[in-house]
């Protein structure tokens, strides 16, 4: 029987460069997607599978991002006052009852290894979600929730994958395997950012992991790879053949809002859905159109 899964890990650390000047002094995973930032799409995602500790690896000037998630009780009774008490269901969203929010600071951007690596003494000795905001997972259930099959089906670590297109595989860690079925594959290799020519599959890691807490181990004996940083990929791989990891495939959409294009899709898309503004943005799309 598998240990629960109970901690979710959010390396929140990077710069933004990408979305500068409007990073400069809001942290890139507080960009709104319609009326929600970034980072609380993945941590209500979290929290649907059961989640009941978030830990924010972050940077040292960016604590607005685990300010969104305490409670604000002056602002509530100042809305409840104006009877404005949707407004305030929509606060308390950003503060679920038995969920705990603790950040530990990443003092050097020395890659997603080190900064998995930092959050160990807060995890500890147990199966953790790792979690990169930058990928909007829209599904039914949430992706994390279902990740939690394979892992229970086969008491490994899970990362989740896409087919990315053959040229693109640089940006990506990419994964070769045997298909289990539609959805699951056993690795047998795991490579980070390889060339088109060298990328052994179009298989792509994306923005999340299930990991079991032998990868403390393989974190602290790695040196630096690719880009000259710690790559959590080289610690997974290194799993491979010593207890087995899977890819899944999850069912849903993925946003890969690290982009300009992706963000501004996951925010027409999202908006498209919206029961508020979903007819009206529709006729304001088809003048511009």
């Amino acid at each position: 029987m598998t240990q629960q899964v109970r901690t979710a890990v959010f390396p929140v650390a990077g710069l933004g460069t990408r979305f500068l000047p409007a990073t400069k002094a809001v942290p890139k995973e507080m960009l709104p997607v319609v009326d929600r930032p970034l980072v609380q799409y993945a941590v209500e995602e979290a929290v649907a599978a059961g989640v009941t500790r978030i830990i924010f690896v972050n940077g040292p000037t960016k604590g607005s991002i685990q300010d969104h998630f305490q409670p604000a009780p002056s602002l509530e009774a100042d809305l409840l006052a104006r009877g404005r008490a949707e407004l305030v269901e929509k606060l308390r969203g950003t503060h679920s009852e038995g969920v705990t929010f603790s950040t530990v600071i990443q003092q050097q951007p020395l890659g997603l290894g080190h900064a998995v690596l930092q959050a160990r003494d807060l995890v500890g000795d147990e199966p953790f979600f790792v979690v990169l905001p930058d990928d909007l997972m829209i599904g039914e259930p949430p992706c994390l929730q279902q990740m939690l099959a394979p892992y229970a089906a086969t008491g490994t670590s899970v990362v989740v994958t896409q087919q990315v297109p053959h040229d693109r595989t640089d940006r990506y860690g990419i994964v070769s395997g045997t298909r289990l079925d539609d959805r699951l594959m056993r690795l047998d290799g795991m490579v980070e950012k390889p060339h088109p020519d060298q990328a052994p599959s179009d298989e792509a890691v994306v923005g999340r992991y299930l990991l079991t807490p032998s990868i403390w181990r393989e974190l602290e004996q790695l040196g630096a790879g690719a880009g000259g940083e710690i790559q959590l990929t080289d610690a997974i791989a290194a799993l491979i053949p010593k207890e087995g990891v899977h890819a899944f495939h999850f069912a849903g959409k993925r946003f890969d809002c690290g982009s300009k294009l992706g963000f501004l899709e996951a925010t027409v898309t999202l908006a498209l859905e919206d029961p508020e503004v979903s007819e009206r943005f529709r006729e304001v799309l088809r003048k511009l159109i």
